[in-house]
């Protein structure tokens, strides 16, 4: 968050870009490097209290972040500079490099565990490290001489946000949840054990294959495991501390850094860098209800939350799309209407000629770590292309390199990542909202049904994007003449909402979020401009941040204390409450916008009157109104807080110490190359014995899988894709495995064991263990004559095959 001390430079040559308000050196000399640095090390030191405040070993501490820096930023730094045309600033380097790390890391990963030389993943950075001292040309890059460094301000609210976002992970999950569940009644995110079986996959298989089905292939958006097993061969760390203390923290703070980095250099302004991170990462949904359990995500998943610690794929593909983001960005917005090269003065030099590689790096490593990352950005690039063609009539080349860049990357992930599994995703237009404006009995009138439709858009619109309204601004000065960076921006923020109304499923809502950055750099890039037109003086501008923070204030202790008492009343006013209406779990958020927006009416009626008495308010009632819309969602980020201290979350569950310990166990007296068989195919929360192996109806059992880090012949399969295609494309809860012969010969080796199934099991499927799950049903005693018993837990037994 700092920039080194070199002296700046800057290109005479350059002009301002068309709505930017530049950047420029100064010729008094900085601040001391002790005070420079010192905002980093506050956030680095205020992210290591925290987790070592969250029973996180301290040698773990010290070796991730020898990981980080040796396994990570050293190398994409190194290559990112060697890449990019000019030097800018330190900060920038390290963001751009840390994310280039990432993408370096996974070809890296692919080589080593392909070549079975995962004990050498420690030594690869040398493969980048040892060229860029070798060449002549390449030294300069170790120590380039960087033209801009950011103010101590502007390095002191970036530190902020990553120190508030360690507080918040802190408070909602670190301090919660065991790095391993040591009791009988510890609880866990449902999914995080299978997540974690993949990351334990990838340290030995390229591509994935099915933990939980030993050698099926794993069509899925699985590079977030590769890299986490990276971090666990390269700083040998346990996969699970990793996974619960690590990971998270470190990937939210690279997000906030690219962003403020990015968004500084595509808007040319300071400020709307740690405004645009603030958006992405801190302001949350508009709901007005508490407490907001899952229940009441009612347009899908909420980014705050679930980016920060329920879905890993999430929080490690932002910072690669951000950084996808910023490296197009760069590339069109020196792109001017008729064709030619838009040259700034904003201290940004443009990329050059990597930027075509930079873009193809970002690309392959984001539309494989999550699937709706490149959808939006190339519905945004199309946008851009189309206004382009019309506007100068001329075939904009540039774009369409890009596009074809992308397009190539999204055709990867499909075809070879996904193999064109949909999960469960098709296209039925409205199909995620139309619950709300169902009508079957058709009991409505015509006109009250449209206003139910129309009032369940404007409620999805209130629930996601309301933080995005400092676009309009931006686009209503302009009268929609907006630059190609722009026009980008705004393409992918409307493709991804778009896409989760046109797309059916729950998943679609990551359209949704993968969005959200571009939107939020348009967002902070209308409110700076529309900030520097209110010019307020200093008092005005103190005035302004004191306002803000009562308002979020007042607004976070009203819906915690009032909301259910508004939330029953609104309904009541709706209709009987016991039959319940479908729009009805809308009507709260609605009619809390409203009484604000007649709120804000009120209040430019009496600052327009006011104006005439006091002309210093003229002109700036704006910005008081913009700044009160983007701090609408602030309530979120607290309500989370206070939510978690006072309940779990309800999609955590029970997951026994002891059946952890059995797989613990297994690990330290097996290899990776030996599989299980096991009776535990279901997550069963509350013990109902059922030694038949009847079907369960939560096959979601990855427990065994995911802390013995080895493959099983069959577990839980409700997320394998084949038997998520023969359920019809959802989430196979309920379903049977897809081979029953195998299925059978699986439950007899535990209740119905005899010698021939057991060397079936060894010889064919290179069984080594069995592991009876008593609570899922006791073993057969005719067991423990034909395998050895080498653990017994008392709830959990294990049986080595010979």
């Amino acid at each position: 968050m700092t920039d080194s001390a070199a002296p700046e430079r800057t290109d005479s040559g350059a002009r301002p870009l068309a709505g930017s308000s530049p950047s420029r050196a100064s010729d008094r000399p900085g601040p001391h490097a002790f005070w420079r640095f010192l905002p980093a090390v506050a956030a680095y030191l205020l992210l290591v209290s925290v987790l070592l405040a969250s029973d996180t070993p301290v040698g773990d501490v010290a070796r991730y972040t020898f990981y980080a820096l040796w396994g990570v930023a050293l190398p994409g730094t190194l290559v990112f500079r060697a890449l990019r045309r000019r030097p800018h600033s330190l900060v920038e380097d390290l963001a751009f490099g840390a994310v280039t790390g990432l993408v370096l890391e996974l070809v890296a990963w692919a080589v080593l565990v392909k070549a079975g030389a995962q004990s050498f993943a420690p030594a690869w950075p040398l493969a980048v490290v040892v060229p860029f001292a070798a060449v002549p040309r390449l030294r300069r890059h170790w120590r380039p001489r960087v033209s801009s460094r950011p103010s101590l301000a502007w390095s002191w609210s970036l530190s902020g946000t990553v120190m508030l976002s360690a507080v918040y992970l802190h408070q909602v999950c670190l301090s919660l949840y065991p790095v391993l569940p040591d009791q009988e009644g510890s609880r866990v995110s449902n999914d995080l054990p299978y997540l974690l079986s993949l990351a334990a996959n990838a340290k030995h298989n390229v591509p994935l294959t099915v933990p939980q089905a030993a050698g099926e292939p794993l069509y899925y958006h699985w590079f977030t495991f590769a890299h986490m097993a990276m971090t666990d061969m390269v700083g040998h760390i346990d996969l699970a501390v990793v996974e619960s203390r690590l990971m998270v923290p470190a990937l939210t703070a690279l997000g906030l850094v690219i962003t403020a980095v990015v968004a500084r250099r595509i808007t040319g302004r300071v400020w709307a860098g740690p405004l645009a991170a603030l958006l992405v990462f801190a302001v949350a949904e508009f709901t007005a209800v508490y407490p907001n359990p899952v229940s009441t995500w009612t347009f899908g998943a909420h980014a705050v939350r679930l980016m920060s610690w329920a879905s890993l794929s999430l929080t490690y593909s932002y910072p690669l799309l951000i950084a996808l983001m910023g490296v197009i960005g760069d590339a069109l917005r020196r792109s001017r209407r008729d064709g030619g090269e838009a040259r700034s003065d904003d201290a940004a030099p443009g990329f050059g000629r990597g930027v075509y590689v930079l873009v193809a790096l970002f690309a392959l490593a984001s539309g494989a770590a999550k699937a709706s990352t490149l959808p939006v950005t190339l519905a945004g690039l199309a946008l851009a292309g189309l206004v382009l063609l019309v506007s100068t009539r001329r075939v904009p080349w540039n774009v369409v390199a890009l596009g074809a860049v992308i397009g190539g990357a999204q055709l990867f992930a499909t075809a070879v990542i996904f193999h064109f599994e949909s999960y469960g995703l098709e296209i039925i237009p409205f199909g995620n909202v139309k619950q709300y404006w169902a009508d079957p009995g058709h009991l409505r009138s015509p006109a009250f049904q449209a206003l139910v439709v129309v009032a369940t858009l404007v409620a999805f619109v209130l629930n996601h994007q309301l933080k995005l309204l400092g676009m309009i601004p931006l686009i209503a000065r302009r009268r929609f003449r907006l630059e190609p960076v722009q026009w980008f921006l705004l393409g992918a923020a409307v493709a991804g909402p778009c896409a989760y109304l046109v797309v059916n499923g729950f998943n679609s809502s990551y359209f949704t979020l993968a969005a959200m950055p571009f939107g939020a750099v348009l967002s902070a890039w209308g409110f700076c401009e529309t900030f520097e037109r209110a010019a307020l003086p200093a008092r005005g501008k103190a005035a302004l941040a004191v306002g803000a923070l009562a308002f979020s204030a007042l607004l976070t202790f009203a819906i915690h204390r009032y909301s259910d008492r508004w939330s029953a009343y609104v309904t009541r006013l709706a209709g009987d409450q016991s039959t319940g209406t479908s729009y009805s779990v809308l009507l709260p958020a609605l009619a809390a916008a409203a009484a604000l927006a007649l709120a804000a009416l009120t209040g430019a009626v009496l600052w327009r009157l006011g104006g005439r008495v006091w002309p210093a308010l003229r002109g700036r009632g704006g910005i008081v109104l913009l700044t009160a819309a983007l701090t609408a969602g602030t309530p979120g980020l607290f309500h989370d807080v206070l939510q978690s201290r006072e309940s779990l979350w309800s999609y955590s569950w029970v997951l026994p110490g002891s059946q952890v310990q059995a797989a613990r166990w297994i690990r330290e007296h097996s290899e990776p190359s030996d599989v299980l068989a096991t009776n535990s195919h279901c997550w069963q929360e509350r013990e109902d014995p059922d030694a038949t192996g009847a079907r369960c109806d939560n096959n979601r059992s990855w427990w065994l899988s995911a802390y013995s880090e080895r493959s099983v012949l069959i577990e839980g399969w409700a997320y394998a894709p084949k038997a998520i295609a023969l359920s019809g494309g959802g989430t196979a809860y309920y379903g049977p495995f897809w081979d029953q012969d195998l299925f059978r010969l699986n439950e007899d080796a535990v209740y119905r064991p005899t010698a021939a199934i057991l060397s079936r099991l060894h010889d064919e499927y290179h069984v080594r263990y069995v592991v009876a799950h008593r609570p899922s049903g006791a073993e057969s005693p005719l067991l423990g004559g034909l395998a050895k018993k080498v653990y017994d837990s008392g709830t959990t037994a294990v049986y080595e095959l010979s």
